[in-house]
């Protein structure tokens, strides 16, 4: 054909069917590469499979379950795969280890223009903030972290029995609400020196938790899905709409104040007290590294407890054996004077049945259930005998692991914290080391696991010993539930009386 034939083709056409060669061809090529991996056939070529699972807003069950059909891993996206092997988990976190952080992290970044740890993808620049940061919350710079813990929970009791357990009327505590009302407290507490009065107020201040669940939501789509985070994690979109520190309410009044409460920590008139963030000062962590650690810390460090404290008091209190026992012993303690008032965290530790009932509903809901994306090496990896390219994104999925009848017994989906009690030391160590990834593990692990089971080993001893607790609606105990990388509740409704131990204690 003649060149001046080709000037006359309408322009149009010619650039629509490059783009459409070029899309073609660019599916094509990711369906290649991993095309040996099992999975939903949508997801071999396109991001709409995990587009309709993460808006479904229940990840944790529908990845969970994928392995059934397809085997150990599992290819999700055109450039992803699954795998719930906790063996596989724990080599990739490794301290050694060859993997990186995908931009699955870097694309949750909402907040510019500084990452905060959780964004990080350089292994190095993690490994450097982190170990910054490790002394304050491994609570040897924070000498008041336990009593802090303990002022928080008594103000918690206090207040539920002021206003929520009077025997002369009947008022439903929620206790979706006041699990996040307590860790907010306990985290502002341990973190800043002052908790910001979510207990007292009975409400969400500032909004703040209705603000960090809408910004989660739009940070999940963007990390796992990333044409999103081309559209809503561009910088003109992040200066036009991400939350900003003039905000009156929200995600961005908590930058507001993260700003504020850091300003005071720098200058010359600087204060240093010993608490978290003084920590961090102490450590060589900048004003504006400090200012972007605050809004996710709070998140990380007030959500995922939460979460599990719900998870764990709803499955007590709704299991007639497992309720008598964990009062039973919490009962017999006192009365032995091996419980002191308010409990400290090794009394706690000393409770079998407390222990094996924390760690049992940690694994049979984990309270974090992201899927945290990291990257092959370049050289590529051998992941349950299927070769995986370099570059591909490994995501993660707890439930497998969780759920593994050979470790856990053919039970393992009944709460049943028996299981725990006269396991053979070796066993035991294996359950506890396969449960504690809900903490993530090696050189991602998460540093306020120190300062959550703190507070679990408190807060359970602290309610029971002080209240009786009834699920008001037995068919449905929780209004709504979702999982958007942490499972969250709302409605779940309970009537609350006061109690003694019983005179056969004393």
């Amino acid at each position: 054909m003649p060149l001046r034939d080709y000037q006359n083709l309408p322009v149009l056409p010619l650039i629509g069917g490059t783009f459409i060669l070029f899309a073609f061809g660019s599916y094509l090529v990711s369906w290649y590469r991993l095309r040996h991996i099992k999975g939903p056939l949508l997801a071999s070529f396109s991001y709409l499979w995990i587009l309709y699972t993460t808006t479904r807003w229940q990840q944790y069950h529908r990845y969970g379950d994928l392995f059934k059909k397809y085997g150990k891993l599992v290819r999700i996206g055109p450039n992803e795969v699954i795998t719930g092997s906790a063996d596989v988990i724990r080599r990739m976190s490794a301290a050694r280890s060859r993997y990186e952080r995908s931009d699955y992290y870097s694309s949750a970044r909402l907040v510019p223009p500084r990452e905060s740890l959780i964004n990080l993808i350089s292994n190095r620049e993690h490994d450097r903030l982190k170990g910054q940061m490790v002394h304050g919350y491994s609570g040897k710079e924070v000498p008041s972290l336990e009593s802090d813990i303990d002022e928080i929970i008594m103000k918690l009791v206090q207040v539920i029995r002021s206003s929520y357990a009077s025997p002369h009327s009947f008022t439903p505590l929620d206790l979706a609400e006041f699990s996040r009302y307590f860790t907010m407290d306990v985290i502002t507490k341990i973190a800043y020196g002052t908790e910001f009065g979510y207990l007292e107020a009975q409400s969400d201040v500032g909004e703040f938790i209705k603000g960090s669940l809408k910004h989660l939501e739009v940070a999940v789509l963007c990390s796992e899905i990333p044409w999103c985070s081309a559209v809503f994690a561009n910088p003109l979109a992040l200066k036009l709409f991400a939350p900003k520190h003039t905000d009156k309410a929200g995600f961005g009044r908590a930058l507001g104040i993260a700003r504020d409460v850091v300003a005071k920590r720098f200058g010359p008139k600087a204060e240093d007290k010993q608490d978290m963030l003084g920590s961090f000062v102490r450590h060589g962590v900048t004003q504006s590294q400090c200012e972007a650690e605050i809004p996710f810390q709070i998140i990380a460090g007030s959500d995922t407890t939460a979460a599990a404290i719900r998870t764990i008091l709803l499955s007590v209190i709704t299991s007639k054996q497992a309720y008598g026992k964990l009062q039973h012993e919490i009962d017999t303690a006192i009365a032995q004077n091996r419980i002191s008032t308010p409990v400290t965290a090794d009394q706690g530790r000393q409770l079998p049945y407390l222990q094996a009932v924390i760690y049992e509903g940690l694994r049979i809901r984990p309270p974090a259930t992201l899927i945290g994306m990291k990257k092959t090496p370049p050289e590529g990896d051998t992941i349950d005998g299927y070769f995986v390219p370099g570059g591909t994104k490994v995501a993660t999925s707890l439930k497998p692991a969780m759920m593994d009848v050979a470790l856990f017994g053919n039970d393992a989906e009944v709460f049943r914290p028996e299981r725990w009690l006269n396991v053979e030391p070796q066993k035991r160590q294996l359950m506890i080391n396969t449960v504690e990834l809900v903490f993530s593990t090696g050189r991602w692990g998460c540093l306020g696991r120190p300062v959550a089971l703190l507070e679990l080993n408190k807060i359970f001893i602290e309610l029971l010993r002080n209240f009786d607790f009834q699920v008001i609606n037995p068919r449905r105990p929780v209004d709504q539930e979702f999982n958007m990388n942490i499972w969250m509740e709302e409605g779940m409704w309970v009537k609350v009386a006061n109690r003694q131990v019983p005179d056969t204690f004393m």
